[in-house]
């Protein structure tokens, strides 16, 4: 079945169709580095993790080219520098490498390419320049803004009308400006910022310019696919798309627009300025990885997620249903075969992951009941899809001793098994059954057998 998406521009599910299948582009808003991302920042990055693994299963690895930047250079990195001391480079630095460490934690491979905001400021200057040239850039007060009554579609993605391009527009209404809505896209550096220098002064690039110039360097003037946030749907999209498309002659952004949507606690987005956030960081100390990825792709991508740890609890005993069918074929050498089609077919359905994972649930019991001469292949299979989705990586032994929510650490388990195990050789039996019930008491359950001691996780 041939993949389709949901294509925000279109405004409905289009049969994906790359430019060149020998080449497949995909561009993905990433962090901008001042702090820990939180679970919903990850959703978009788990997100489009899948569309990266559907696009390699499809076109293979080698041709699909996944870029994901970093927003080095904000107003929010320089002020958490200010407050802690450190530079801005240090800041960035340190949480670039813990936002890579945490998404790679959640099961996201690394994306082909990880542009910088300040790696491509020439770029930024050289498309100032074309727009300025065309006319539908002016600069005011050592500023460079965009004139949005110059590009006639504007709003076209978003499909916001004027007064509400205003109100969202998420900049300075300024005098300087010949519309309220005008959006900046480089601005004068103050004498304790940094900045680089241009034809209109020390300054430093807005925020909507960066991914237009990360883009046209790394990929041309237009690529296959530009994923993100509801969120990023207006203004940042929406003004990517105008001073690129001006900047090009006409020639679209993106083939294809796709956004996931909210990630909610209550009744509000999950958001820092709300202050209602649960960091990636700290969940992963707590929960297995996949059980949080599980979480994140319970709902179809465009549909919004309410979080709440019962839905951590759920996801982790679905996977545990997988590992225990995993660890009664341990003895099976799995062979080499494809996902089940029934998981290939939810998938090719715009990312339908209610469906897939229906799909591998009804496929779980197919392998437990299967005979002896078929299971090598249908655990290759059950194997390939999780290799496809991003799950069934550890070994089955190993899962059910993973944290599910703040239980004993593994550390202090095998300490108080080794504690237990001497106090049976001296024979002390009730200290020996007080580690054993403490340790249920929290979840955790010991097994003698003739090999030793065992344990898992209730």
């Amino acid at each position: 079945m041939p993949l389709t998406l949901h294509d925000t521009m279109a405004g409905e599910k289009r049969p994906f169709t790359p430019a060149d299948p020998n080449r497949v582009t995909m561009y993905v808003c990433g962090p901008t580095v001042y702090s820990y991302a939180h679970i919903g920042n990850a959703r978009p990055v788990v997100v489009f993790d899948l569309l990266y693994r559907a696009l390699r299963h499809e076109y293979g690895e080698e041709a699909v080219v996944y870029a994901r930047n970093i927003t080095d250079i904000d107003d929010k990195i320089i002020k958490a520098a200010a407050e802690s001391g450190k530079s801005i480079e240090e800041i960035t630095q340190r949480f670039s490498r813990i936002y890579r460490e945490d998404m790679a934690g959640l099961g996201a491979l690394p994306p082909t390419i990880e542009p910088t905001a300040t790696g491509h400021i020439g770029e930024m200057i050289a498309l100032m320049e074309k727009l300025i040239a065309q006319d539908v850039a002016y600069v005011a007060e050592g500023h460079v803004l965009f004139a949005i009554d110059k590009y006639t579609e504007y709003g076209t993605l978003s499909r916001v009308n004027h007064d509400e391009m205003i109100a969202g527009a998420r900049v300075e209404v300024a005098p300087y400006k010949k519309n309220a809505a005008d959006f900046v896209l480089w601005k004068p550096a103050k004498d304790d910022e940094p900045g680089w220098d241009s034809p209109w002064g020390c300054g430093r690039p807005g925020w909507h310019l960066e991914c237009s110039a990360m883009i046209e360097k790394n990929f041309g003037p237009t690529i296959d696919i530009h994923g993100g946030g509801q969120d990023l749907r207006f203004p940042h999209h929406e003004n990517e798309i105008a001073q690129s498309v001006c900047a090009h002659g006409g020639a679209p952004l993106a083939r294809y627009w796709l956004h996931n949507g909210f990630l909610r606690m209550g009744a509000d987005k999950m958001s820092k300025s709300l202050g209602n956030v649960v960091l990636a960081h700290d969940l992963l100390k707590a929960w297995p990885g996949e059980a949080i990825r599980w979480a994140l792709l319970s709902a179809q991508y465009r549909q919004p997620l309410e979080w709440k740890e019962e839905l951590l609890v759920q996801s982790k005993r679905q996977l545990d249903r997988f590992y225990r069918t995993l660890n009664e074929l341990s003895d099976v050498e799995a062979a080499p075969v494809a996902p089940p089609e029934s998981v290939l077919s939810a998938l090719s359905d715009d990312l339908n992951t209610p469906d897939a994972f229906a799909a591998l649930h009804q496929f779980r019991e197919e392998v437990g009941n299967a005979p002896d001469d078929k299971r090598a292949e249908m655990k290759g299979a059950l194997l390939a899809a999780g290799r496809l989705m991003g799950f069934f990586t550890a070994n089955p032994s190993d899962w059910f001793k993973m944290g599910t929510g703040g239980g004993p650490a593994v550390e202090e388990i095998e300490r108080l098994i080794a504690d237990r195990t001497a106090a049976r050789k001296s024979k002390d039996f009730a200290r020996s059954d007080a580690i054993r019930d403490d340790l249920a008491s929290r979840g955790v359950v010991i097994e003698d057998g003739p090999d030793g001691v065992s344990w898992r996780r209730r």
